[in-house]
């Protein structure tokens, strides 16, 4: 089979949902080879100053190492003029030589096509199929089932596969974008029976989160002037309605993620939707616009102003009327800012696309080397591999919840959330989260069946320390202690907690009874440090404070079989003040005692120490210190000398650089029992119960 350098991704007509294929493919890609470049053959005309928005997000978003000016070849008007000129030979020129420019950089092209909007729309498709005919590249076509019969659907896509046929370019596959869910399967079954073959089939549901625009978007669309909430700009709206009736009446009508349009003189609906926003007993509120040009009055403002939390407030001149209807005219996009849409879109390719089947026929070889989101995607796929069961205490957790969802979606893991389940459903429907529940095991530690086992099992482990029955029960209405024991009696596979708990908290239970295993002398951790072109390990950055020489030679070791057991190269810096014999004091001799330990016990290791923290990832430097060195310049793992320095440095490195940091990742324990930050994010606990699977894949 012929290598594939490129994929050409064609739309049969204008807001087909393109960008989500896009955004999928480009991360599909980045997960199975280190140098992915993109290219948009025509943009529409923009005003000075103006990008188009597809190639800023892409790049964006991916950190793709390419200038804008490289990513695509002729605006609209251009092809508009040199085709009334019969010069069409010319933009194909033109576009052929910048996309061999970039083919001559990456290990593969993502190429998007035209839109389908303005001036020359009329002659896109053929423009389309010629363009990848000369580019030499197979193509993904994608088509939008609003509107459509499912005879109008297949008969699309039928004619469109049948023109790139004939003129010589091979489909590899077809999306079925914006579809019923309910009509799903029936499409794809449809579309299998009359396409050929080795056509790959794709369909995706019609998702309200992104065909809804953002606060941003509506501005932008009806020139508004923000008032407040500039930092939620990207709040999706989705439900809207007019604030006219009384503010009574008006409750009972909002729906999650209201965009309530009133007179900039309804103080009555402005504060009512703000106090609605923070009730439990309401739908939050994504952004409020005031129309007619009226600003609240002075006493007004200065009451919003002293809110703690306040939704995106708007001024518009238009009249409430011409306002809404316009708000109803606008047309999500997927825009650089907006991160949430772009998981968003991802996590739906993810979980409606055949991935593996895709890849297999998009990529034909593996670059060397591992990049960030390539590690990602592996971590995803060895999940998925063998699924385990984590237990998550704080089950009403809003972020917890969200990103349960998600795990359950894509089948990385099973869940159990403690709880009551009473609370955990009315946070699920008070949110809006798209989450299942009946595919999630609820318990309670107060009403569990298991509650009485659990606490006699605790009272022998602890009897010795003094534990008596009573207080063995009473901690077992603790989630930490109770999901702990889930863990402890095979009932769970692994624990991570600590979105609402304290880092003592969390692990106190494990360090008690699950304790380490035997040929582990102390629990420590881990974070995976995902940097720009790499991962790297640091390590103690969050257990312990000062470790011995002993310590932080078992550190090393372990850090190192973490390192490799998630796929990574193991290259040990011990790091210090001084780089290897010159320094002199008891915490470079500590490091260096380390150092010699860890030889000594894993001679299959390689580790150098003591080093500078230069030395260990800069090649040259490295070269001019320690010349014979074969970690030097190239340390994956980095060993903190002690938890004050290493935890500065994690954060200052996760600030300063925009890198991604996974942990902390705790190791040595019998099972698995990890600890969040409690200001982690939706994507912090999704990484981390990942994480968590594949430990106890090992354990």
């Amino acid at each position: 089979m012929e290598q594939n350098k490129a994929i050409y991704i064609a739309t049969i007509e204008a807001n087909s949902g393109k960008s989500i294929v896009a955004l999928g493919l480009m991360h599909l890609l980045l997960g199975r080879m280190a140098r992915v470049g993109y290219f948009r053959p025509i943009i529409n005309d923009y005003p000075e100053g103006e990008q188009d928005n597809h190639i800023a997000t892409i790049l964006s978003y991916f950190k793709i190492p390419m200038q804008y000016e490289e990513a695509y070849a002729c605006t609209r008007s251009e092809v508009v003029q040199k085709n009334s000129r019969n010069q069409e030979d010319q933009v194909l020129d033109k576009i052929i030589s910048k996309f061999k420019a970039v083919e001559s950089k990456f290990d593969f092209v993502l190429v998007e096509g035209t839109d389908f909007v303005g001036e020359g729309a009329i002659i896109e498709w053929d423009f389309n199929v010629l363009i990848a005919k000369n580019l030499g590249i197979p193509a993904i076509i994608i088509s939008s089932g609003r509107g459509k019969t499912i005879e109008e659907f297949e008969n699309s896509f039928v004619l469109a596969c049948d023109s790139f046929a004939d003129r010589g370019v091979k489909v590899l596959m077809v999306v079925a974008n914006k579809v019923q869910p309910e009509n799903r399967e029936l499409v794809i079954e449809r579309l299998e029976k009359e396409l050929p073959g080795d056509i790959l089939i794709g369909a995706i549901p019609n998702n309200p989160a992104l065909s809804n625009p953002s606060i941003r978007e509506i501005v932008s669309a009806l020139e508004g002037t923000v008032l407040f909430g500039d930092a939620h700009l990207d709040n999706q709206a989705g439900h809207f309605g007019v604030g006219a009736m009384q503010l009574r009446n008006y409750l009972t009508h909002m729906g999650e993620n209201s965009l309530v349009i009133t007179p900039g003189d309804r103080a009555d609906i402005i504060l009512g939707a703000l106090q609605a926003h923070i009730s439990k007993n309401y739908p939050s509120v994504s952004g409020i616009f005031l129309t007619g040009g009226l600003i609240p009055e002075d006493s007004i403002i200065r009451l919003i102003e002293g809110l703690s939390e306040v939704v995106p407030i708007i001024s518009v001149q238009e009249g409430t009327y011409n306002a809404t209807n316009k708000v109803a005219a606008v047309k999500p996009r997927i825009y650089p800012e907006n991160h949430k849409k772009i998981a968003r879109s991802l996590k739906d390719f993810t979980r409606y696309m055949p991935e593996d089947s895709l890849a297999e026929r998009l990529v034909t070889f593996r670059a060397n080397g591992i990049t960030p989101r390539m590690f990602q995607y592996n971590l995803l796929k060895m999940a998925q591999a063998q699924v385990k069961r984590i237990v998550l205490p704080e089950g009403t957790d809003e972020r917890i919840l969200r990103a349960t969802r998600d795990l359950i979606q894509i089948q990385a893991v099973e869940i159990t959330l403690l709880g009551n389940a009473g609370e955990i459903r009315k946070m699920v429907a008070l949110k809006g989260i798209d989450l299942d529940l009946e595919k999630v095991q609820i318990i309670d530690p107060r009403n569990s069946p298991d509650a009485e086992d659990y606490a006699n099992t605790l009272y022998e482990l602890r009897k010795h320390k003094n534990m008596d029955p009573a207080t063995a029960r009473d901690l077992m209405e603790d989630v930490s202690y109770y999901g702990t024991m889930m863990v402890y009696k095979g009932h769970a596979d692994g624990m991570v907690s600590g979105a609402m708990h304290t880092t003592q908290h969390t692990i106190r239970p494990a360090l008690q009874f699950v304790k380490t295993r035997p040929e582990v002398s102390l629990v420590s951790s881990v974070f995976f440090m995902l940097l720009a072109d790499r991962v790297v390990v640091f390590g103690d950055c969050a257990i312990n404070p000062n470790p011995t020489a002993e310590e932080l030679a078992a550190i090393a070791i372990t850090s190192a079989d973490t390192t490799i057991a998630f796929g990574l190269e193991a290259r040990i810096a011990m790091l210090s003040y001084s780089s290897g014999s010159s320094g002199q004091g008891a915490d470079v001799d500590r490091v260096r005692e380390a150092t010699a330990l860890v030889r000594k016990e894993r001679p299959d290791l390689l580790v150098e120490g003591p080093i500078q923290y230069d030395a260990a990832v800069d090649p040259k430097v490295g070269r001019s210190k320690l010349p014979d060195s074969e970690v030097a310049g190239r340390a994956t793992v980095f060993v903190f000398p002690d938890l004050n320095t290493g935890n500065n440095t994690y954060k200052a490195v996760q600030r300063e650089t925009g890198a991604l940091a996974i942990g902390p990742v705790l190791q040595g324990l019998n099972k698995p029992v990890n600890d969040l930050s409690r200001g982690c994010t939706e994507e912090d606990v999704f990484n981390t119960v990942v994480i968590t699977a594949i430990q106890a894949q090992r354990a």
